[in-house]
């Protein structure tokens, strides 16, 4: 009988294809939720996932399960140590979405500075004139924090260096390059114009981006954030946006995913939402599924993943 592989959510074509080419049997589930994965998985060797909450009871739940992969970058959801205890790999897909997070990084910021969104839907009400009381900025001679400077916040750098724009970076590990200043977080929150977040979501950094930071930031300055909800404090990001002390956010990740129907972010000014979507291109999600079949294959077969995050005895 074929080890299974259960996925919650459909996966690229090219994905499927290497998993059943390896001779795994594959299951496309019927969503995300924990009593259908427990349901649908109870027979599973993998399952490949989101952003779902993945703990030791929906493992328990498994118990032929081997293989955890993430379809991304970010493996808070996933109960690292409850897997390791159970002799279960955990994987991701750390060089699939960089690009396409940056760009679209790089989008939003735009976005908000130009007031693309507020405008255009402006537009679409009948508001021509919208535009005359809500100018945009430009982006030319600004300076940008990059709170987070790995794979993604490097890129981001990397496709900013045409705009004639100040990078600062904040990030222990950074090295010295061409094009960016190391400094620490308060010149950073003091002096940017735009600050963008690509920090993992650790211990550390839970809650690290709250009421202190933005009434250190100008007031017309931006926050985006396509790293992780968590990282900031929402309800200091609401007050912020509500009076005035900053210009404006753009966040494409939150705390709480879906983000609920009734969040303040919902209702606060100058604020750009997105359903995290920063890696949802064609190609990305190709690449993102590849990665993370090529992880269970791996394992299939015997061998160490490539991007394995935890170890196994």
């Amino acid at each position: 009988m074929a080890d299974k592989v259960l996925l919650p959510n459909d996966i690229s074509a090219a994905g499927k294809e290497l998993l059943t080419a390896a001779g795994l049997e594959v299951i496309v589930g019927s969503g995300r939720e924990r009593e259908t994965m427990m349901a649908e998985g109870k027979d599973a060797f993998a399952v490949l996932i989101g952003t779902q909450k993945f703990d030791g009871e929906l493992m328990d739940a498994m118990p032929n399960l081997k293989v955890i992969a993430r379809n991304g970058v970010g493996y808070d959801s996933v109960d690292v140590a409850a897997a390791t205890a159970r002799g279960i790999y955990v994987v991701n897909t750390p060089q699939a979405l960089s690009d396409s997070v940056a760009e679209t990084t790089v989008a939003e910021l735009l976005a908000i500075s130009k007031n693309l969104y507020a405008d255009s839907a402006a537009l679409r009400a009948g508001d021509w004139n919208f535009k005359r009381t809500h100018p945009g900025r430009d982006l030319q001679g600004k300076t940008v924090g990059i709170l987070g400077y790995g794979r993604i916040g490097q890129l981001v750098a990397k496709k900013l260096a045409g705009f004639d724009v100040k990078v600062l970076v904040v990030d222990p590990f950074a090295k010295p390059a061409a094009g960016i200043e190391i400094v620490d977080r308060e010149r950073l929150f003091k002096e940017a114009d735009y600050i963008t977040l690509h920090l993992p979501a650790l211990p550390e950094t839970t809650h690290s981006v709250g009421k202190a930071e933005f009434d250190l930031m100008k007031d017309s300055a931006f926050l985006i954030n396509l790293a992780r909800g968590a990282i900031l404090v929402e309800a200091d990001l609401v007050d912020a946006l509500v009076n005035g002390k900053i210009a404006g956010a753009a966040l494409d990740v939150f705390e709480n995913e879906p983000l609920p129907a009734d969040s303040p972010l919902l209702q606060a000014p100058n604020v750009l939402l997105t359903p995290h979507m920063a890696s949802n291109t064609v190609e990305t999600l190709t690449r993102m599924a590849v990665d993370a079949a090529s992880g269970i294959v791996a394992v299939h077969h015997g061998e160490k993943p490539q991007w394995a995050v935890n170890k196994l005895a």
